[in-house]
């Protein structure tokens, strides 16, 4: 690709940064004092308060994990700025599916397209990865690291893929699975194989 067509990540980082944050906010907008008073009001609302939880989580450590993918490279090309994009579309939903699985009070078919949202984010993460990595291979600067973090992503859309099948069931057992997910990516690295074994492993088997 020309020259021209490659642009500092600040500026896709910065964009992102402004969009996640309005997207936290809409989220907690949606939040409401219940009208019973004392511990009984306050029970009637924990169901909102915990798809609240997750979804802020879900949000928050997308940020996160955004921040350590865009900080990899050091040029973005178009493909990157268009995937970024697309993941931004999916993630901004999240309020929508959010709001839709608390009017419908967490039925199976609300759960089912809140995770259906949470798989489509995943996977627009998954191809911006997929994307910088692409970056990363033409500056010979991908490392092993990364191609284990893309593995877990497509694990953990699998895992989502799960608790989609799970949500006509066990909707609450498929909200479980997704906060598991989301508890796994606090840390991006965390249950990926440091770069250092995996080249021992590569030059004992050589």
């Amino acid at each position: 690709m020309p020259r021209h067509h490659l642009s500092s990540p600040a500026r896709l980082e910065a964009f992102s940064d402004g969009v996640i944050a309005v997207i936290i906010t809409i989220m907690v907008l949606e939040l409401k004092v219940p009208r019973q008073e004392g511990v009984a009001g306050l029970y009637s609302v924990l169901p909102t308060l915990a798809i609240y939880a997750i979804s802020f989580a879900f949000t928050g450590i997308y940020w996160i994990n955004h921040h350590h993918l865009v900080h990899r490279t050091e040029e973005a090309d178009e493909l990157v700025l268009y995937a970024n994009l697309f993941f931004l579309f999916w993630l901004s939903l999240l309020p929508f599916f959010t709001s839709y699985v608390l009017e419908k009070k967490l039925d199976s078919f609300s759960v089912f397209l809140y995770i259906a949202s949470m798989i489509f984010t995943g996977f627009s993460f998954l191809l911006l990865r997929l994307s910088i990595a692409r970056r990363l291979r033409i500056a010979n600067k991908l490392e092993a690291e990364d191609t284990s973090v893309q593995r877990k992503n497509q694990l953990s859309l699998f895992v989502y893929l799960v608790a989609l099948f799970l949500a006509f069931s066990h909707p609450h057992l498929a909200l479980g699975l997704c906060a598991f997910v989301t508890i796994i990516w606090i840390t991006p690295t965390v249950g990926v194989k440091p770069t250092e074994d995996l080249d021992n492993t590569h030059f004992n088997r050589d």
